[in-house]
């Protein structure tokens, strides 16, 4: 995971789950549109990073849409392992840039920056059947 990532997950760790899951879901949907709409931006200046845009959105788009959630159009994936699959995707947005070789160019921030943003909202999405407050989960362990 990139050094970004791991910073993100530390920091938003201890807070308490803010986010439902029908927000989680419109969020999503908001962050897919960036990435398509960066995509189009992108695309003259540089397609490769316009590209990586495309599949990261795209990539989204698919968990979003098959997760058990609000906002999902089939139930394939379960809340939990949505958690683990966007922890997945958040790396390998951040990586896209060296991937795609466009590592000095300045279109690598949009990437790290919506890596870190994925993390952080995996981080604070309340998940059905846990507690959406750190202190009360560690109390029921």
């Amino acid at each position: 995971m990139p050094a970004i990532n791991s910073i993100a997950k530390v920091v938003a760790k201890p807070l308490p789950r803010v986010i439902s899951p029908k927000t989680q879901a419109i969020l999503d949907y908001l962050l897919v549109g960036s990435f398509l709409g960066t995509a189009s931006w992108f695309w003259r200046h540089n397609k490769r990073a316009a590209v990586a845009a495309l599949l990261c959105g795209g990539a989204k788009l698919a968990v979003t849409m098959l997760t058990d959630n609000p906002g999902g159009v089939r139930k394939v994936i379960s809340p939990h392992a949505r958690r683990e699959i966007d922890l997945g995707l958040a790396a390998m947005v951040a990586t896209m840039p060296e991937f795609f070789a466009f590592k000095d160019e300045p279109q690598k921030k949009f990437f790290i920056a919506q890596g870190a943003l994925i993390t952080i909202g995996s981080e604070l999405t309340q998940y059905p059947g846990r507690s959406s407050g750190r202190k009360e989960r560690s109390r029921a362990a």
